[in-house]
């Protein structure tokens, strides 16, 4: 069993900046692979960035590239999503999720049933 919780959240004006965390629990955090989904209200949830086991390889859905950076620190068991550049449609529930089972080392898994465990997320409000 993993668990995951989610921080960092937060009410910003746009164009500014917010630091997701999420830590999890257990003792083979390094053999995740992590994600990053947000749902805004009556909307699917959607994959906003995934980093590979190693953190060696990354995944950006296109809204984010360039704003937003996913990294991993595996001593800590933790990611973070650093959002930089915020615009009022980027306000949703954010939400970190492990893939316990990707079968290569450097897999980015983008899709919400190819993830096993989730957090309880995080609200982001960006005001304009």
């Amino acid at each position: 069993q993993v668990q995951l919780v989610e921080s960092g959240g937060g009410l910003v004006q746009a164009g500014g900046s917010l630091r997701l965390s999420c830590a999890a629990s257990g003792r083979t955090f390094s053999s995740y692979a992590m994600g990053w989904f947000c749902q805004a209200p009556g909307k699917e949830r959607d994959i906003v960035a995934a980093i590979s086991r190693s953190g060696g390889r990354t995944y950006y859905a296109d809204s984010v590239k360039g704003r937003f950076t996913i990294s991993r620190d595996n001593a800590k068991n933790t990611v973070y999503l650093e959002m930089n550049s915020l615009k009022p449609e980027d306000t949703a529930v954010y939400y970190c999720a492990a893939n316990t089972r990707a079968p290569f080392g450097w897999s980015t898994p983008t899709r919400t049933n190819e993830y096993d465990y989730w957090g309880q997320g995080t609200q982001v409000t960006v005001s304009s």
